[in-house]
């Protein structure tokens, strides 16, 4: 039986966008490790991207970088195509491509709004629906969207944030229940405060008190959440909190 299982976590062909730093780059790490092949996609930071693959590498564990703004379908096209040309399937989809800001709502503008839209929210509708096209012929396959606790709760002066996180979490439940019968599982997951570089700016020890566990989260407590819903064969159209009960 054990074997069986270990035998299912393992060789699936997974994508990550944004997947050259903070949580991106932890889930790339932990599947690369876990014996899969792994796609490292990445829009700007081709030398970060680089570097984690010689990281890798040098650990003996090989992995795919793919340059392509996923906020434009073409270019998720050419993404989609080079992962199906290459391994013939699309095992897993982690939609973790995602940019934030801090803007008082009455001053946003409205390029602001469409990138913040286009690159957080349209990016998944593309993902998701042209990797679709090769998990519903097969029955088979599982979309993780990284969300975030804002998505859920609202944050101040990241109106145009929360709105686009909001937007994943009712994508993620609604495409359960329609993808549900072609066993394909889709789940979201709404980080609290992780100590990557989005938030470097924000004052994580006053943010502690807050928190009952009393500490910051580690972009690897998403890369494990997101291998736990990998394995996991009967979790769909849930949003998963890891927040240190900063939200319950």
């Amino acid at each position: 039986m054990e074997e069986n299982k270990e035998e299912n976590i393992q060789n699936k062909v997974i994508i990550v966008t944004g997947g050259s730093r903070g949580i991106g780059s932890a889930i790339v790490k932990l599947l690369a490790n876990e014996g899969n092949s792994v796609v490292l996609n990445y829009n700007q930071s081709k030398e970060i991207a680089e570097n984690t693959k010689r990281e890798l590498k040098e650990q003996g564990k090989e992995i795919d970088i793919f340059k392509a703004d996923v906020s434009k379908r073409e270019e998720v096209k050419e993404l989609i195509k080079f992962v199906i040309e290459k391994y013939k399937k699309i095992d897993v989809l982690i939609n973790n491509a995602g940019i934030s800001q801090v803007k008082l709502f009455t001053q946003i503008t409205d390029e602001e709004w469409d990138r913040m839209i286009q690159t957080n929210l349209n990016s998944v509708f593309y993902c998701t629906q042209e990797a679709l096209k090769h998990m519903i012929a097969v029955q088979s396959g599982a979309i993780i969207n990284i969300s975030s606790i804002w998505g859920i709760t609202g944050g101040s002066c990241e109106v145009h944030y929360s709105a686009a996180k909001a937007g994943i979490d009712g994508m993620t439940k609604a495409l359960a229940k329609e993808l549900g019968p072609s066993r394909i599982r889709v789940n979201s997951i709404a980080p609290g405060v992780i100590d990557t570089d989005m938030n470097k700016d924000i004052m994580q020890e006053e943010l502690k008190s807050e928190i009952p566990l009393e500490s910051i989260g580690k972009a690897e407590d998403i890369a494990k959440c997101v291998k736990w819903l990998i394995e996991d064969e009967y979790t769909t159209g849930q949003v998963i909190s890891i927040n240190g009960g900063w939200y319950i």
